[in-house]
């Protein structure tokens, strides 16, 4: 998952970002109500997880802007305010889910796993393709009943793939859901990347659709080049 994580605590928002990344994440962290709206209007994201007061801009403003422009991610509002009035402003602006401080990392990155999930059209957290199993609230892959140990970008594009299974994700849209916004992206990154998967789960299990992009499934007997 590629998560907007936007917080203005100098200890908190850093601490959040490195327990994401410890679970694969790819997170872009920002601190001003500004820039947080126009990196959510302007990049793909799985998730945002949203503090509601910052400098700038106030959450419940960027999350309003964020809807009426159509902006669909899914939007955690992580915040010190627990009052009703609080909670109600931000389920009306567009929010999915509320949590408030102080929380444990475990239910934040829970809860991102299911909004995503549910994003993506799965009700149950198991997602099977073939052989494959990925449990999407664990954040665990089997293969043919067997852990299957993946790096963090591995897992990134995996789970991206097998989120949206049996359909076409652009080279494009892989890349902007994989990697963090100030990362240097080497050009064949990805080729490499999927080579590497197919050759842990068999090649037969990512396809590679001619000037569109790739896929998961367990329909097509080889990719093709």
């Amino acid at each position: 998952m590629r998560i907007l994580l936007v917080e203005d605590d100098p200890d908190l928002g850093p601490a959040i970002a490195k327990a994401l990344r410890a679970e694969n994440c790819a997170v872009d962290l920002v601190a001003d109500g500004i820039d947080a709206q126009h990196l959510g209007d302007t990049e793909r994201y799985d998730a945002a997880v949203l503090d509601l007061g910052l400098p700038g801009h106030d959450g419940i403003a960027i999350l309003r802007a964020w809807r009426e422009g159509a902006r669909g991610l899914p939007v955690l509002i992580l915040t010190a305010r627990d009052g009703w009035s609080d909670k109600v402003a931000g389920f009306k602006a567009g929010a999915d889910d509320f949590m408030t401080k102080p929380f444990r990392i475990e239910e934040l990155m829970m809860r991102l796993r299911a909004l995503v999930r549910r994003a993506s059209g799965h009700a149950a957290a198991r997602i099977t393709c073939g052989p494959l199993v990925f449990d999407s609230q664990t954040g665990q892959f089997e293969l043919e009943g067997l852990p299957l140990k993946l790096t963090a970008l591995e897992w990134r594009v995996l789970s991206t793939l097998m989120l949206s299974k049996e359909t076409v994700i652009a080279r494009l849209d892989l890349l902007e859901r994989v990697y963090e916004g100030d990362a240097e992206v080497d050009s064949n990154s990805l080729e490499v990347i999927i080579g590497r998967l197919r050759k842990k789960i068999g090649a037969d299990l990512i396809e590679t659709v001619r000037g569109r992009g790739y896929r998961v499934t367990a329909a097509t007997p080889a990719a093709l080049e």
